[in-house]
């Protein structure tokens, strides 16, 4: 539609009830939005340069919730928004002044943000407007790769803090989808050896008004006003069309894309939070309820956030359907990370494997083959389900969190639960009913301190947040070495390396599948801040610039990385009593105590006992030159005398890896018969054959 069409030379007609959002046809756009409880529906249209008033227009046909008109003429590129007028007022929210932004809008006009000053009367100037969208002008997009569950390494990271502080990203692309597929960041990825890019959120967000009013931003982008629209702030004209080059530029170099999507809960918060979208619309099938003490309907917060999405409702469970097509088929990605994904499983109150919405996603056919991953858990009723998914679904595992950062801290009493974490956590995911690779390993994540802080700071330092201290989590399981933050001692930085080269070693060489938090590669710092969602600076940003140290520390990862996907043992055990795959790949699995004889089961209970070998041999009919690897943990401050098991025939063991060295350079090419000194607090990893298979 022309920006000066007047309202008189618009025309209106009934239209059709589907599908959903703004839809072009030969002659115009179908309009159709669902709003159960309202009298009546005002289409909105704004002028695409200034967003000044065009028209307004009632929808004039309803269709049982469905409320939908075909206006002629309107093009790509209009915008539009909706008022609605409800037959009662509910939950004590006056919306009918409200402008809203469309639920099924594939495009926002620019970033959603907060201002009391604008929403307090006519909310028309703050709200982002709804854009029509031409899906012939966005070419489909190109397919990625077809990995393997046992491949997969992922790499979480955030559009913005990725290339921002990026020197070879042109300054204008830096912080954005064009400036994370700048080919210097896509070469960064794949040297490291990552498969996966898990991406944090990019659906549209507003940050929080109690955030705004303190003068910062929900970075992070947990907290959404709509599930399709790709987030403008990472754009730099198109956030639709530049999100897809961005995905299609990772899969042309091989590497899976997976978005972080927020089904739990939106920007519209609880009760008198704004209203931008939903909670105009319908508010009583978008959310779930709860009766307060005092008879009164509240919003249910189970997410934290104030509201908690009532995924259970048809209409809703039809929306999150409807955006994870989108994502999948229009804009690309691979698979998706599910925020609070318990929420996902509630249905209509307790959490059930069998919820309507997981066995939706599990017989859509379009999303047969996506990567799904749940973060299994929220504060809600029956809120802690880890290992409690369907067949399919890979899960963030706390627990491997937790047991590696305290066994390596020194903690005692941790050796059995260590082993278990490393041989796939089948305490959890169990033997016959899921995969190994069920179990999402990690010892960093977003929340939470990175790598390195992980080793420097024994407290949290979210001073910067505003909230005295007292936000994010305080059992970080961290330790200083020594002292608190920055230091200058020599002694002090080589353990805190050594650490760090301990942890990432367990996490590549552990069964299941691996999650690399973004940054630590490069050391970085978020100056003791584990809880950093609304620092939108160098406390979030990358450092690409790095000292020796750290440089040394980035060819490690990469050294460490690149063994994991050379071994098919490393990536995926194939046992005789796993009843969940048929092919085998194990010959025999023994744990050792260091003089070189086997552990009892008593032995994992010893409480002092920080120190054991672990020896993994490869099936000769799995391969012509079967894998054999012997496996040394020292998490005592001791150096430790191993006894090699004795080989047959007879030969020796070549060191591949220990976490001894600074740098791999300096790691020297020993090959043991059968007595090896191990230093304390480190990991070190021989082979008998040379395995050579490439990744």
């Amino acid at each position: 539609m022309d920006t000066h069409t007047s309202m008189e030379s618009l025309s209106v007609s009934a239209g059709v009830a589907y599908p959903l959002g703004a839809t072009l046809t030969h002659a115009g756009c179908n309009f159709a939005v669902y709003c159960p409880d309202a009298r009546a529906v005002l289409l909105c249209l704004f002028n695409s340069d200034t967003e000044e008033p065009v028209a307004e227009l009632l929808l004039p046909e309803r269709s049982g919730d469905i409320w939908h008109g075909h206006i002629e003429p309107v093009a790509a590129g209009q915008l539009y928004g909706y008022r609605v007028e409800r037959k009662e007022v509910q939950l004590n929210e006056a919306p009918s002044n409200k402008l809203l932004i469309d639920p099924y809008a594939r495009k926002l006009s620019r970033p959603q943000q907060w201002d009391a000053r604008q929403y307090q009367h006519d909310s028309q100037f703050m709200i982002a407007k709804s854009v029509v969208v031409d899906p012939l002008a966005y070419p489909p997009a190109r397919k990625g790769p077809a990995l393997e569950d046992n491949q997969r390494v992922i790499y979480e990271t955030h559009v913005k803090g990725l290339t921002r502080r990026h020197p070879e990203v042109p300054e204008d692309e830096q912080g954005t989808y064009l400036g994370a597929a700048h080919p210097s960041v896509i070469a960064h990825l794949v040297s490291l050896g990552v498969t996966s890019v898990q991406f944090m959120p990019m659906a549209s967000f507003m940050p929080e008004p109690y955030i705004v009013g303190k003068g910062m931003t929900n970075y992070w982008g947990y907290n959404p006003v709509n599930f399709f629209a790709p987030e403008p702030r990472y754009a730099i004209k198109d956030a639709l069309g530049e999100i897809k080059a961005m995905v299609d530029a990772y899969h042309d170099a091989g590497l899976e894309v997976i978005v972080d999507v927020v089904f739990n809960h939106t920007a519209e918060g609880g009760k008198g939070g704004p209203v931008l979208s939903f909670k105009g619309m319908c508010p009583l099938q978008a959310y779930m309820m709860e009766q307060a003490s005092s008879g009164e309907l509240v919003y249910a917060n189970h997410s934290g956030c104030g509201n908690t999405i009532d995924t259970a409702h048809p209409a809703m469970t039809t929306l999150i359907m409807d955006a994870l097509r989108f994502w999948y088929s229009v804009i690309g990605v691979d698979g998706f990370r599910f925020d609070l994904a318990v929420c996902l499983g509630r249905d209509p109150r307790m959490f059930r494997a069998s919820a309507g919405l997981l066995r939706a996603i599990h017989q859509d056919p379009m999303l047969q083959a996506a990567v799904l991953i749940a973060e299994p858990w929220d504060i809600g009723p029956d809120g802690y389900q880890l290992g409690g998914f369907p067949t399919g679904w890979l899960e963030v595992n706390d627990q491997f969190r937790d047991t590696v950062r305290a066994f390596w801290r020194g903690d005692e009493g941790l050796t059995a639960d260590f082993a278990t974490r490393l041989m796939g956590s089948r305490d959890i995911f169990h033997k016959g009913a899921r995969r190994i690779t069920a179990s999402v390993n990690h010892i960093t994540y977003h929340d939470g301190f990175t790598l390195h802080d992980l080793v420097s700071y024994a407290e949290r330092h979210n001073h910067a947040n505003g909230e005295d201290n007292e936000d994010g989590h305080g059992h970080n399981i961290s330790a200083n070495y020594g002292e608190e933050g920055e230091t200058r001692d020599s002694r002090i930085l080589s353990l805190r390396e050594r650490q760090k080269r301990n942890m990432v070693t367990t996490l590549m060489l552990s069964q299941g599948t691996p999650h690399f938090l973004g940054g630590d590669e490069l050391s970085k710092t978020q100056d003791g801040n584990n809880n950093a969602y609304c620092q939108d600076n160098e406390i979030n940003w990358y450092q690409w610039e790095l000292n020796k140290r750290q440089q040394d520390f980035l060819d490690f990862c990469r050294h460490v990385i690149t063994l994991r996907r050379r071994s098919n043992l490393f990536s995926e055990l194939r046992l005789d009593d796993d009843h969940f795959t048929v092919s085998r790949n194990v010959a025999s699995i023994q744990w050792f105590k260091p003089d070189g004889s086997n552990k009892a089961s008593e032995d994992w209970q010893t409480q002092h006992n920080q120190a054991f070998g672990v020896e993994i041999r490869g099936c000769a009919q799995a391969s012509d030159n079967p894998e054999h690897w012997f496996l040394c943990v020292n998490a005592s401050d001791n150096d430790v005398r191993f006894n090699m098991p004795v080989l047959t025939p007879r030969g020796g063991w070549t060191l591949e890896l220990d976490t001894r060295y600074a740098s791999v350079a300096d790691q020297p090419l020993i090959c043991i018969q059968q007595i090896f000194l191990q230093a304390g607090k480190s990991v070190a990893l021989f082979s008998y054959a040379h395995q050579r298979k490439q990744p």
